[in-house]
Formats: structure tokens, sequence, C-alpha cells
């Protein structure tokens, strides 16, 4: 596998495309607005159409926003995958998307000749520019095998989870509790704040005991700077938590908290934030106490 198509270069598909180029790959990267220069520095290349980036590719990698958005990178008469890539190829999709999505095009890919496994990603653009990315893999055994060298130049922590649609699971319970995990900080920061007390001291304590985390260690110096340029934005994590509460809905299963915060999530993105990290969750935890900056 040496011929690697990326479909998708955000913030995260632009540097895991880059390491892959990196480590040794030949990479095509293909964007709906062309963004190739640090991807042909390193030695890579881009494409003006996702079928000229996957005609002679061994894998495709798809990092896309949405269910919609991987459904129609493959589908598209035009311009997809499935009309355009060689027969056998390997489809990567490191999108988030829903369970039974994923499900759906898994059947559809092993219908048209492919073999396609789920792989969302958790790590945000830091763990994406240091291949450091914990990846959660729905699919065969002997695919996600094949694949081990991919996520090896992207991730560190890659675990097979179990069959086609698995990968995304786990990452819809993944995104449940960072999206726990930020709300918990911002109401902390807020109630300490109207304290007074010394935040970087207080956040170093709590970074040292119980409370620790990888959220408090990565997002609560960003809330404390009120920096949220965002690495993972409010709309993306508006759109998981959708699909956390659906998938519950469908397995008859209760996250109350989970539905709290996706409904926090929204009236985020409804004052004009979902543009922002989902650090900026705070943003709203202020409005609610009255101490918006």
């Amino acid at each position: 596998m040496t011929n690697i198509a990326f479909i998708g270069l955000g913030i995260m598909g632009a540097p895991m495309a880059l390491n892959l180029q990196n480590a040794g790959f030949s990479v095509t990267g293909h964007n709906r607005t062309p963004r190739y220069d640090d991807l042909v520095a390193a030695g890579g290349a881009g494409a003006d159409t996702a079928a000229a980036a996957v005609a002679d590719a061994d894998v495709i990698a798809i990092m896309v926003p949405d269910s919609a958005d991987v459904a129609g990178v493959l589908r598209d008469e035009t311009d997809g995958v499935f009309d355009h890539a060689k027969p056998g190829a390997l489809i990567i999709d490191f999108s988030s998307i829903r369970p039974d999505v994923a499900q759906e095009l898994a059947a559809e890919a092993t219908e048209r000749g492919f073999r396609m496994i789920d792989a969302p990603v958790s790590g945000g653009e830091p763990g994406a520019i240091n291949a450091l990315l914990s990846i959660m893999v729905g699919g065969d055994a002997a695919d996600f095998a094949e694949a081990q060298p991919v996520f090896d130049a992207v991730g560190k922590t890659i675990v097979h989870v179990g069959p086609a649609g698995s990968g995304q699971t786990v990452k819809a319970a993944n995104q449940l509790i960072v999206a726990t995990n930020i709300q918990a900080l911002s109401e902390a920061v807020v109630f300490l704040e109207a304290y007074g007390v010394d935040m970087p001291a207080a956040v170093q304590v709590l970074g040292g005991g119980l409370a620790g985390s990888a959220v408090l260690n990565q997002k609560a110096q960003k809330i404390l700077d009120r920096d949220f340029a965002p690495g993972f934005r409010i709309d993306l994590h508006h759109k998981d938590m959708g699909i956390v509460t659906s998938a519950a809905r469908e397995a008859g299963v209760s996250v109350p908290v989970g539905a709290l915060i996706a409904q926090l999530m929204g009236a985020a993105r409804a004052m004009g934030d979902g543009g922002l990290d989902h650090s900026g969750l705070f943003r709203t935890t202020q409005r609610l106490s009255g101490r918006e900056d």
C-alpha cells in the first residue's frame, strides 16, 4: 500500500495527509477548497477532483464533516470513489458519522468490489499534527491489519473495536465523554473566577488530582486565555452530540447528561459560536451566570 488518496484536507485531514507523506507513502490530496501547498512541498500532490485523486490509489482516506458528506464522496456519479477507484482498494473513513450509515456504506462498498473500515479519530488538531491520534476502528480484522501502517503514521493508540460501524459507536461515546468534561471544566472555571481564585494555580492542582484529564490539560488554558480558535469546532461537536442522542434512542438507553449537553451545544451554535473551538462552550456557561466577558 504505497499510493494513498486523501479526501478532505481540513483542520484534521491536512496534517494527517502530511504525516502520511512524510512516513513514506505517496499521497494525493483533494479538497473542495484547494489547499495543497504543504503536501506538495513534502513531495505529495493535489488533485482537482476526487476522481483524479483516487484513480491510482491503493488506499482511499476520507476525512469530511458528516454522514452525508462521506456518502457523497463515495456515491457521486461524476466524481465519486465507487465509480472511479480501482477495484479492491481499501477505503478508510476517518470521519465521525452515524454508526448505521457507516454499516450501510461498508456493505455497499463490499457490493461494489471495495473494502471499507470506519476509523474515527480523537485527539484534536494537536493529535493530528503530532501523529498522536487515538483511532477506534470498525471493520474486518484482516482489513484492519492491512491498514496498520497507515494508522501508525497518524496515530498512537489504535484499536480494532469490532465490525463495521463499531468505530463510529465508540467515537460517539468518546464525544459524549469529551463534551461532558468540557462542560464540567467550564462550570468549574466560572465558579472559581467568581471567587477570585488564582486560576493558573487552581488549574495546576486540579490537574494533579482525580479531576485531572486530557480535556483539562488541553482546554483549561484556552478557556483562561479566552482563546477559542478552532481545533475542533462547536458545529462539529453539535453534530456528534446529535449522533449520540439519536443512537442512544435507537438502542433504548438513557443519556440524560448527554441530552443536556447536546442542548447546550445547540444553544452555543444559536448564539453564533458554532465556528469556535468546542472549549468555547465556556461562553454559554458564562452567559447562564450573567458573567459574559
